[in-house]
């Protein structure tokens, strides 16, 4: 019956522990965000609501333009040229 006790003991005071530094942890952090920070652009735009338990929650984060797209065309067009497609 000791054994058990001290069991139970060290899984408790091992969670109060992880519990301790992981709330030292995240208080610590607002420490390196400077007062002048803005959030992320995905943060500002906000989140597009789920339309069911199972879909997932998608950001309203704003897609730019491929800077690539035009080499990315010539590319295709001669692969596909000399591949007889």
């Amino acid at each position: 019956m000791n054994s058990t006790y001290l069991v139970i003991g060290g899984i408790a005071v091992g969670v109060i522990a992880m519990a301790a530094a992981i709330a030292y942890g995240t208080a610590n952090q607002v420490n390196y965000i400077p007062e002048d920070a803005e959030p992320a652009l995905a943060a500002q735009q906000g989140i597009l609501p789920q339309t069911n338990a199972l879909s997932p929650a998608l950001n309203k984060e704003q897609w730019h333009q491929d800077p690539f797209e035009e080499k990315a065309a010539e590319v295709r067009a001669e692969w596909e040229k000399n591949n007889g497609q």
